[in-house]
């Protein structure tokens, strides 16, 4: 199918969406992204929203499908859900020139759910910059980008607690400030996403609160200090994981188990393996996927071989 009949579906709404053969729509020339942005407005919101989405997974399957510079241009879109799955479709392009972007739309956007997902894709570059990938005056505009956000007594909480997330991969002690305060906020999403941030921010010194929290009676709250524990890879965090195999919730009991095999080492990997007898299918299959994970850390070499 040519691109061109791959739009022309797309404009029939009564054509279903897998008959537009959408993976036409990878690596375009800049002849074919001309025509492509000459015909995308054309076409009816509710249909944009399903191929964006629907190009947002096919680019997650498979990675030698590129649809980024679709998703650059819908970035300006008229529909803010348009907007916020094309940023979410970007989460692997590490060009700098979406800082800019993201810096604008976390900044101006007229739509929360499109300012909160500028502020997680910021969040990548924050990794990057820890990496030393990043150049320190893009480090800066980042920085400062997710500060403001988090700072401004306007904007709404959504987006607030996803900048808080994402700024917490820069280990500077301005950051490990904003996770604490965070942490004391009056609000639970608030306080589940300081957890989810203290296991990105990787400093030792937040396990003895992650410790506690695996004993919060609210499972969210369990479930975020069970992940951010396997995070931080410290082995302290192993018996108290153990317990939560047992949890009343199924997704914290998951969570543990991965969490376990995250930490990896001779304790969790002996941990796991008790409970691949365990009479529930479900955490068989997982205590047997994070010995997985194990076994590759130990021999990466080894992935994939009969």
């Amino acid at each position: 199918m040519s691109l061109e009949q791959c739009l022309e579906g797309l404009k029939d709404e009564h054509r279903p969406l897998a008959q537009c053969h959408l993976a036409e729509l990878s690596s375009l020339a800049p002849e074919e992204m001309a025509f492509f942005r000459k015909v995308w407005p054309r076409i009816g919101v509710e249909r944009q929203r399903q191929a964006i989405a629907h190009l947002a997974e096919l680019a997650e399957r498979d990675c030698q499908l590129n649809f980024d510079d679709v998703f650059r241009f819908c970035l300006g879109d008229r529909d803010e859900q348009v907007r916020a799955t094309s940023i979410e479709g970007l989460w692997e392009c590490e060009h700098r020139a979406l800082i800019d972007a993201f810096i604008y739309m976390l900044k101006e956007d007229s739509s929360e759910q499109v300012r909160a997902a500028a502020a997680m894709a910021l969040g990548r570059f924050a990794v990057l910059a820890e990496l030393e990938k990043l150049l320190p005056r893009d480090e800066a505009r980042v920085r400062g980008a997710l500060v403001a956000a988090i700072d401004n007594l306007k904007e709404r909480l959504e987006v607030k607690r996803r900048a808080v997330e994402a700024i917490s991969a820069m280990n500077v002690p301005r950051v490990k400030a904003i996770i604490q305060e965070a942490y004391e906020s009056d609000d639970a999403r608030m306080r589940a996403s300081a957890l989810y941030a203290m296991g990105r921010n990787g400093d030792p010194s937040w396990l003895p609160t992650l410790l506690k929290e695996l004993q919060s009676p609210d499972a969210e709250m369990r479930y975020e200090a069970a992940v951010a524990c396997g995070e931080l890879g410290h082995e302290d965090a192993i018996p108290h994981l153990e317990r939560l195999i047992h949890d009343v919730d199924s997704q914290v009991r998951f969570s543990a188990i991965a969490a376990l095999g995250d930490i990896g080492g001779d304790e969790a990997e002996e941990s796991l393996r008790e409970f691949l007898d365990h009479p529930d299918d479900t955490i068989r299959e997982a205590a047997s996927e994070a010995l997985e994970g194990i076994e590759v850390y130990k021999d990466p070499f080894s992935f994939g071989v009969e």
